[in-house]
């Protein structure tokens, strides 16, 4: 359940004064080292390049030649690089021109009943992006695939926190103005939102992968709230779920290739912070530990998570990774939700047999 991260439109990048081959002292402005000849923003031309040919593949053309030309600026005049562009722009001017005469001889073909083709072909294009939609098409799965193994309603409810968790990430990417995907669902693993933000604050980084833990801690304290209004196990079951499994995405390491979102968010963290919310976590574990290991409690409600997250949490601050200024508002934000989540954990224990 954690937040892919690929890169959006390239930003202009800081000037550069010192060749990134030789580090020949460069004069704003220069292009191109005058000694070794390496192009001084040749990293920046690359990540136009990658995005040029993103946009081309999905066949978005005006956006793309736009790209191109944007690279342009970048190049001293009359190079090789500059010239090859310049061709592949009117490359796409041509299959841009071809595309529009096309369009203009079918018009006059059909005359009047060209508005009614040319619906005709959006109809057929929405119903495409329809069968694209591969959250849509995942989702139900996902939800089938609990329905078989537990009955409707907790697939309903289980299904429904998940996407709220990845709505969390979601929201935080378009909130700060990044493009981003809708949820992709994996039956038995979890779900993950892709989204695009190259060169993003170490903060920003924090707060978006934050952001599914806490969609998560407010779907669980509803179902907890619902609980109490109707005394219904399933309710209980899925805030204990809940919580378990957002508290379980704080875990700060990769595992098996995969960053949970606790993963991503440390890297806002100094190697202090890092320590004291280790220590939270272990002493949640030490005051609790007896609770839960006394043969009455059985499932996810085990508070053996606070020492898998603690653990990793200390391990981290031996990492060389840590950010030069601690960011306080990270902190705050991630030792809030590993104490929300561990007291609504403690409080909804699902008795053995449940």
């Amino acid at each position: 359940m954690s937040a892919t991260v690929l890169p959006p439109e390239t930003v202009p990048p800081s000037v550069i004064n010192s060749c990134p081959s030789c580090s020949h002292w460069l004069p704003d402005g220069t292009l191109a080292c005058p000694d070794c000849q390496t192009l001084t923003y040749g990293q920046h031309l690359a990540g136009i390049a990658v995005e040029a040919q993103q946009l081309e593949q999905e066949q978005k053309w005006a956006e793309a030649r736009d790209r191109w030309r944007s690279a342009l600026q970048w190049l001293p005049e009359n190079t090789r690089q500059a010239e090859s562009i310049q061709q592949h722009i009117a490359v796409i001017d041509a299959r841009m021109k071809a595309e529009d005469d096309t369009k203009d001889r079918w018009k006059k073909r059909l005359g009047p009943l060209a508005p009614v083709a040319l619906f005709l072909i959006k109809a057929k294009s929405w119903l495409f992006l329809a069968f694209k939609f591969k959250f849509l098409l995942s989702g139900l799965l996902y939800f089938g695939f609990y329905w078989a193994l537990y009955g409707w309603w907790f697939a309903v409810g289980f299904t429904a926190s998940i996407f709220l968790h990845e709505m969390g990430h979601y929201v935080a990417v378009r909130m700060r103005g990044l493009k981003a995907d809708l949820p992709m669902f994996f039956p038995g693993f979890g779900a993950y939102v892709r989204w695009y933000g190259m060169g993003v604050s170490r903060e920003d980084l924090a707060s978006i992968s934050l952001a599914g833990p806490l969609f998560g801690l407010v779907t669980a304290l509803a179902c907890y709230g619902l609980y109490f209004e109707t005394h219904k196990g399933l309710f209980l079951v899925l805030a204990n779920l809940g919580a378990w499994l957002n508290l379980l995405n704080l875990f700060p390491l990769r595992f098996l290739g995969i960053a949970l979102d606790g993963a991503q968010a440390v890297y806002a963290l100094s190697k202090v912070q890092r320590g004291m919310i280790a220590g939270t976590c272990l002493l949640f574990f030490a005051l609790t530990t007896q609770g839960a290991t006394g043969g009455d409690l059985v499932g996810p409600n085990t508070v053996w998570t606070f020492l898998i997250v603690g653990l990793g949490m200390a391990w981290r601050c031996f990492a060389n990774d840590a950010p030069e200024k601690p960011a306080t508002r990270s902190f705050v934000y991630f030792q809030t939700l590993v104490l929300a989540l561990g007291f609504l954990l403690y409080l909804t224990p699902v008795p053995a047999g449940r």
